[in-house]
């Protein structure tokens, strides 16, 4: 998979290196705690995975992580899952988050823009008092320590300040974004049993307003365990019968009360995109998150008191929570509340120039849709001070790495990253003091013991194989919600190379030390015994610009026989016509392989995905392989069902 000694796209000036956070820390750690002081990044990484303990203790020391009873041991049982870090330390990761109002009281924590793209500013005090009198109440009406609190909100300070009031007072948060209908909420809410819900009225989306009152008062009726609703009017609407205002819980001038709790309490229940069934319900602690999240930003992203820190999500996404963990490093953040390409295509381009945002993160999908648009974004928009752009959600092409060096700045650090929900973090991606090679991740993140293994578990070089992680990571899930036994958590990530954590992707580490990610490994490809990426044809087909977007799928056949259809969604005004169809196999042939072209090219209405944005192909593998829709997937988890009536049609007709 590794090209000999190719050119990097770009490569860091020694002013950069030296001023990077990563650099210092490790000139820190050498002095403190016997880490290796030469051989730049590569050598720091492998002493973080061969001295776990005493890496993860020189984070907590260099980020001045605040334990107010001490812990015994940095790790007390070392086994996955269940390893337990910090045992006997009590936090708050609330109270960390807002520390830099202590020094920069009036300066933005928060910068809000709508789609009117004005920026509108939150101080850190203004932000530490919010929290401070929503904490108070939230004791008020009950909410201990271990309660569910959850919110039906878009990306705005309110969501904010609910996470962090939570937080304080020991709650466990967990939110969904008010694009998600009431049944795909209360597949998520039900689970965890939530006492009190913050819900808007609606949200503004493309230039329109979506009344969400209904799906509001449905979620009151089915979730019998609330004690109390508040109510956030985005549309001015008022409050519905028996709701609080939020206004009133949040106007007190109070000085905020952090509940010191273990290390492992949880923090927050994120969810899987469920596709398949109910969505896991994935708990991640305080603690775990806290350290994690100042290693991913302070180190890698290299974040600070003068950044500003953008990432296009959604409160429904675990992007979401690791935006906000920006304010753990004193990072200004920016909550963008609407269509990431509206009122045009370069809408995301012009955030990023009205705040002033030094790192902007977003997904690959927008990024080619940019390409493919033919925006600009250096010509329409002062991006000077945006220093890294870092993307997520899929692999992004090599066509990508060149559209940012090209249309944004040479110098730019291009941070392709990949993680997941599940530890949401990063188990490769952006290193400000290493190069960038076109399409591919620059390193595995400190801690972080990334490998890919073959099936015995030999480790590969310069091969594809299983994304596998051989030692605890902090923001790993402590548990599923709901699942006793442990069971459901063992059987998600464990049960194929036990004791060792597999990701469910298709990776190659090459012997540059880089990644590259080949897409999901539970519906890959695999033709004549060779395994594919469904990445990689993607990029190839998505460059011709008949092609609006395209799904791969390969079954096995009952007669040992194999079928890869490819399905395209096309451009406006285009026709699948022979020339089209010969032009796409062409173009598969001479880019990737004979083995890589489909058996079939077969036009969709659309290609669906989860509500986080990703393709769905094991659905679609299952819906051809004759499963009902029922059984196939989750309704609830994608964005038009429509769609998956046009494989169920086609699934009946080969049957």
């Amino acid at each position: 998979m590794s090209t000999q000694n190719p050119e990097p796209l770009w490569q860091p000036d020694p002013d950069r290196i030296a001023q990077a956070q990563v650099t210092r820390f490790q000139a820190w750690a050498a002095e403190h705690h016997g880490a290796p002081a030469d051989g730049g990044y590569p050598a720091l990484h492998r002493w973080s995975v061969d001295q776990l303990e005493t890496f993860w203790k020189a984070v907590t020391e260099w980020f001045d992580v605040r334990f107010s009873t001490p812990y015994t041991r940095v790790l007390g049982d070392r086994g996955m899952p269940g390893a337990q870090w910090f045992p006997g330390a009590t936090l708050n990761y609330a109270e960390h988050a807002l520390r830099a109002a202590a020094d920069r009281a009036d300066g933005p924590a928060l910068l809000h823009v709508d789609e009117t793209h004005e920026a509108r500013p939150v101080s850190w005090s203004e932000l530490r008092r919010q929290v401070g009198s929503l904490a108070a109440e939230l004791r008020a009406l009950g909410v201990r320590p271990g309660d569910r609190v959850s919110g039906y909100l878009p990306n705005i300070p309110q969501a904010v300040v609910a996470l962090l009031a939570t937080a304080a007072v020991g709650g466990v948060w967990t939110s969904c974004a008010p694009d998600f209908g009431a049944r795909s909420v209360l597949d998520r809410f039900q689970q965890v049993e939530p006492v009190l819900l913050f819900a808007v009225d609606g949200y503004r989306y493309g230039g329109k307003e979506y009344d969400r009152r209904d799906v509001v008062a449905e979620l009151r009726r089915e979730l019998p365990t609330l004690r109390a609703v508040v109510h956030i009017p985005v549309l001015g609407t008022e409050a519905p019968e028996g709701a609080l205002e939020w206004t009133a819980l949040t106007s007190a001038d109070t000085e905020p009360v952090f509940e010191q709790v273990p290390f492992d309490h949880p923090l927050w229940v994120l969810y899987s995109s469920g596709t398949t069934g109910l969505p896991k319900a994935i708990v991640q602690s305080q603690g775990g998150i806290l350290v994690e999240h100042l290693k991913q930003l302070g180190l890698h992203c290299d974040l600070g008191p003068e950044d500003r820190f953008f990432w296009y999500t959604s409160t429904g996404w675990m992007m979401w929570n690791f935006l906000v963990s920006g304010l753990l490093t004193g990072t200004t953040v920016v909550l963008y509340d609407g269509s990431p390409g509206y009122p045009d295509t370069g809408a995301q381009w012009r955030v990023a120039e009205r705040t002033g945002a030094t790192l902007y993160g977003t997904s690959a999908a927008y990024v080619m849709a940019c390409r493919k648009a033919g925006v600009h974004p250096s010509r329409d928009f002062d991006l000077s001070r945006v220093k890294c752009v870092a993307t997520t959600g899929s692999p992004l092409p090599p066509d990508g790495f060149r559209w940012l060096h090209d249309e944004v700045r040479d110098d730019l650090w291009i941070a392709s990253v990949s993680g997941g929900t599940d530890v949401c973090s990063c188990f490769a991606g952006a290193v400000p003091t290493l190069p960038v090679y076109v399409g591919e991740l620059q390193a595995p993140c400190l801690g972080t013991d990334l490998q890919s293994w073959d099936p015995s578990g030999k480790p590969l070089t310069d091969e594809v194989g299983e994304l596998v992680v051989t030692a605890p990571m902090p923001s790993m899930p402590i548990c599923f919600w709901n699942d006793p036994d442990g069971s459901r958590y063992h059987d998600s990530y464990f049960d194929t190379y036990p004791g060792v954590w597999r990701h469910g992707d298709w990776i190659t580490v090459t012997s540059r030390g880089s990644v590259v990610i080949h897409g999901r490994s539970d519906s890959t490809l695999n033709r004549q015994g060779v395994r594919m990426g469904s990445a990689d044809i993607y990029e190839v087909v998505e460059r011709l610009p008949e092609i609006k977007e395209s799904l791969v799928i390969g079954i096995e056949q009952p007669d040992g026989g194999y079928w890869m259809p490819l399905f395209v969604h096309l451009a406006p005004g285009a026709a699948l016509d022979d020339t089209l169809v010969d032009r796409v196999k062409r173009t598969i042939r001479e880019q990737l392989s004979p083995r890589h072209v489909p058996d079939e090219i077969i036009e969709v209405p659309g290609i669906p995905h989860t509500l986080t944005g990703k393709r769905i192909e094991v659905p679609v593998k299952r819906l051809l392989q004759g499963t009902p829709l029922e059984k196939a997937v989750n309704a609830g988890s994608i964005d038009n069902l429509d769609l998956l009536h046009f494989f169920e049609e086609l699934a009946r007709k080969r049957a």
